[in-house]
């Protein structure tokens, strides 16, 4: 057995970040476990064959989010946040409209001119829901549709909701996409356009400041430890059991998946209680992510509606973050959320990199494949969950059948969406529960 430490945190995504970030500068001695060889989770990034570093799954912030500002600011590292104007766009039937500001609304030809006003219209009846329990027993087509309209959800939300859940798309309830519809509302300037955040050299550079500074007060972060079980005594656990040996401590902090917390602790919890866990589903996400020796187009955020297209959207990064940042070239994610059973989820890096660009000559005719300097593909076997009709009444809360033990993760925090804002809000929540512990 290694020393006791007063916490071990698994998971090194921003979640168990903050959370041991908070609980280091309190003095307590704290061990983070981390599968990957990096920090940041899904927000971690990598580096090109020639250098060039970007997150493996795109990300940016809100010009509303909180948390992410108050730590980089408890870092001294503010200036390296950036705020500039997106750009946002639609790929439906065969060409590229702009969608950035209520101008470009009125000109969105496949709508009517009636239809065009009732989407714009549609924040503010969205804003008029002050209780969202009342929608939740609602899907997203429920609620919606009567909102906005047959056709305008038929051809602007019913096709991203379809891609974004796949097999899950009319599971969904209504609360998810109400969130979103407030925060993206909220978020606009008065002239109708949106400012977006970053984290200059890429929000695994954030985790990185964030990982140092744990080490600077006193804590440890071990990367490349595989979690594999437990040992428990009297309703506490004992220790974790990993790749490196048994590791124990006072209190525990899990910040993983659901189905990768029931697997650590699938010998020592109660099958209720693990099936809790399983209740909640997920989908995969395939990333690919294209360094290119051009631009595709001048948009930021290409969401993609035209039927037929695996694509729920083609993010252009470098029209974000300039290609100074980049060695002059540019960054393109291109996303798919899918269930793992799926045919495509078994592609090999090469035959999805084929697959890709493929869909994207249909939408760029110009592109070459020689365009592609390089390519990396990622997978996330549990990017996203799903939250099914009356969700809030099934999600398992933060405790778990262990006295020490607690748990926190993207799942939870239901009604928001995951995002590494709300993980740092969460981990610093969790700090203080533990440090009350301890206390």
């Amino acid at each position: 057995m290694h020393d006791q430490y007063d916490v071990v945190i698994v998971g090194a995504g921003f979640t168990g970040l903050a959370a041991a970030l908070d609980l280091a500068r309190a003095g307590r001695k704290v061990l983070v476990l981390e599968k990957d060889n990096s920090a940041g989770g899904l927000a971690g990034t990598f580096e090109f064959d020639n250098g060039v570093t970007v997150e493996k799954f795109y990300h940016h912030w809100f010009n509303n989010d909180d948390y992410i500002p108050e730590i980089a600011r408890e870092l001294g590292v503010e200036d390296l946040i950036v705020t500039q104007p997106s750009r946002t766009g639609m790929y439906f039937n065969g060409r590229l409209w702009r969608l950035s500001t209520p101008l470009d609304l009125l000109k969105f030809k496949p709508l009517s001119i009636i239809d065009r006003i009732r989407l714009g219209l549609l924040v503010f009846k969205v804003r008029k829901i002050r209780d969202w329990k009342e929608i939740e027993h609602l899907s997203i087509r429920e609620w919606l549709e009567p909102l906005c309209g047959k056709n305008v959800f038929r051809i602007v939300w019913q096709p991203l909701i379809e891609s974004k859940f796949s097999v899950y798309a009319d599971a969904v309830n209504a609360v998810w996409f109400w969130k979103k519809l407030v925060l993206r509302g909220s978020t606009r300037d008065k002239q109708g356009g949106e400012q977006l955040a970053y984290f200059r050299g890429g929000f695994g550079r954030l985790a990185q400041f964030m990982a140092e500074a744990i080490s600077k007060a006193g804590g440890e972060i071990r990367y490349g430890v595989d979690v594999s079980g437990a040992n428990v005594k009297d309703g506490k656990l004992l220790s974790l059991k990993t790749s490196e040996g048994e590791i124990s401590a006072k209190q525990f902090l899990f910040t993983p998946s659901f189905p990768i917390i029931a697997d650590i602790l699938k010998d020592v919890a109660n099958p209720g209680w693990l099936q809790s866990l399983q209740r909640v589903k997920y989908l995969g996400n395939m990333c690919l992510v294209l360094q290119l020796d051009r631009s595709l187009s001048d948009t930021y955020w290409l969401n993609v509606n035209d039927p037929g297209f695996p694509f729920v959207g083609v993010i252009e990064h470098t029209n974000f973050d300039p290609p100074e940042n980049y060695q002059g070239k540019h960054l393109v994610f291109v996303s798919r959320y899918l269930a793992t059973q799926d045919p495509v989820w078994g592609f090999s890096d090469g035959e999805y990199l084929d697959f890709a660009v493929k869909h994207l000559q249909r939408m760029f005719p110009e592109m070459k494949k020689s365009w592609v300097q390089d390519a990396k593909v990622w997978r996330a076997e549990y990017a996203q969950p799903v939250t099914e009709r009356d969700y809030s009444k099934y999600v398992p809360p933060a405790e778990t059948p262990f006295t020490n033990a607690m748990i926190s993760t993207m799942a939870q925090i239901y009604p928001e969406d995951r995002g590494t804002n709300y993980a740092v809000r969460e981990g610093k929540s969790a700090a203080v529960k533990i440090n009350e512990l301890l206390a």
